[in-house]
């Protein structure tokens, strides 16, 4: 609930109030499990919910068709089958909500990289309001690196485009970044005494390679290693225990 963040966050941070300001297109990438859907979690869980409507979008292994139907419904409005209606329909409720409401659609896409090759081709369409002249939509696509690689090809070049922020979150390597990062789980966990030794911490380090939830896992597993033992720590050999059991 409580995410840590010792600075590394505050560009996402940063450019995520640009695009409230000014909407457009943002693109975050990373490795599976580094945090990018908890990082755009925490962001979007601060909005005023009467002025933002937040938008959140995971099932992305579909055709565009079933993309823009799901958005529709997330919006309240009832989908056409045919893709002509139904772009008219969620725009004139994009319009409706930003000039009678003053609301803002913020649109978070998680897994873009599984959306299809068609959504990216005629996405930038989509997003025409009034001659090119307004943007009434906030898009956040997520997802892994080769994403970023993918929009970067020529026939996707006017979605490129109209990306305005790239972010990438990288694991969390440096060993003194590490140990904050876990030392800060387990107290908001409510831990109030010392779990791993300094040797269980790199142990944990090197298994996981900075990625929050391979180490969350191994910790969750080590803990439930440790509960039938009676442990009120969780020794090295424990530790390495739950890593070959997660391999």
């Amino acid at each position: 609930a409580e995410l840590w963040d010792d600075g590394a966050l505050a560009p996402l941070r940063e450019r995520f109030q640009w695009l409230l300001q000014s909407p457009g297109v943002g693109l975050l990438t990373g490795e599976p499990g580094v945090g990018k859907t908890t990082a755009l979690r925490s962001l979007t869980a601060s909005l005023n919910p009467h002025r933002y409507l937040v938008i959140y979008q995971a099932d992305t292994d579909f055709g565009r068709i079933d993309i823009y139907r799901w958005l529709a419904r997330s919006l309240g409005v009832e989908p056409s089958y045919r893709r002509a209606q139904l772009w008219k329909d969620i725009k004139e409720h994009i319009h409706d909500l930003m000039d009678h409401k003053q609301v803002l659609p913020v649109w978070v896409i998680d897994e873009a990289q599984n959306l299809p090759p068609e959504f990216f081709r005629d996405f930038p369409a989509f997003l025409n309001f009034a001659f090119d002249s307004r943007s009434m939509l906030t898009v956040w696509l997520a997802g892994h690196p080769h994403l970023a690689q993918t929009l970067d090809r020529v026939p996707y070049a006017a979605l490129a485009s109209r990306i305005q922020v790239r972010i990438r979150l990288a694991p969390v390597l440096e060993r003194e970044r590490f140990t904050a990062l876990v030392l800060h789980a387990l107290k908001s966990a409510g831990c109030q005494h010392t779990l791993l030794s300094d040797s269980g911490l790199e142990l944990l380090r090197q298994a996981s390679k900075g990625f929050p939830r391979q180490a969350g896992n191994i910790l969750h597993t080590a803990l439930r290693l440790a509960v039938p033992k009676g442990f009120n720590h969780l020794p090295d050999d424990l530790l390495q225990a739950a890593i070959e059991a997660l391999r």
